[in-house]
């Protein structure tokens, strides 16, 4: 099961890259000017879309649950490289760099996946879409916590830790609503 698992998530991830490279050849690398509580809040965004779809069964614009569960994962990773490579007032790198960190904090999130997958033996598989919907809401609130008192926690995992859950939790909507 697990083998399985790693190839619909790098399948996940295929979809989520292509469409992120698409984007950087529209707009480049933009996004480096955002910090990362903004990053939070559009992830925060895209999480109420989905449980509103979700409650509702209405999508008025565009894109439905699944794209925005393609923006998360997205979203998520740029404020992985936004947390490490700090925000900037302009696009300071360059669309290929924006691609390799991309890849770098991607294969991070999958490696943690991996582990963590291990370890709860699958249980994600048996979780309702609104559950992931709920846990990425859930770490939003907490990342919005840990940024309000300058990203220092006592005893928690910090902002990364919860910016790849919530790629994580929204990969496995994507899996999900693919099957």
């Amino acid at each position: 099961m697990a083998n399985d698992t790693i190839q619909e998530f790098d399948a996940a991830i295929k979809r989520c890259r292509e469409l992120y490279v698409a984007k950087l050849g529209d707009y480049g690398p933009s996004w480096r000017i955002m910090r990362p509580c903004s990053i939070t809040d559009q992830i925060f965004i895209k999480a109420k879309r989905i449980r509103q779809i979700e409650e509702t069964g209405v999508s008025k614009v565009g894109d439905g649950i699944l794209g925005e569960f393609i923006a998360i994962v997205n979203y998520g990773i740029m404020g992985l490289i936004q947390l490490s490579k700090g925000w900037s007032d302009t696009k300071d790198i360059s669309s290929q760099e924006a691609v390799a960190l991309y890849d770098k904090y991607m294969n991070e999130t999958r490696e943690l996946m991996i582990s963590k997958n291990h370890d709860y033996d699958e249980a994600w598989r048996g979780m309702r879409i609104s559950s992931y919907t709920d846990f990425i809401l859930m770490k939003i609130e907490r990342t919005k916590e840990i940024e309000n008192h300058s990203g220092e926690t006592c005893v928690s995992e910090g902002i990364d830790a919860n910016y790849k859950d919530m790629v994580n939790y929204a990969i496995f909507g994507i899996i999900k609503l693919s099957e």
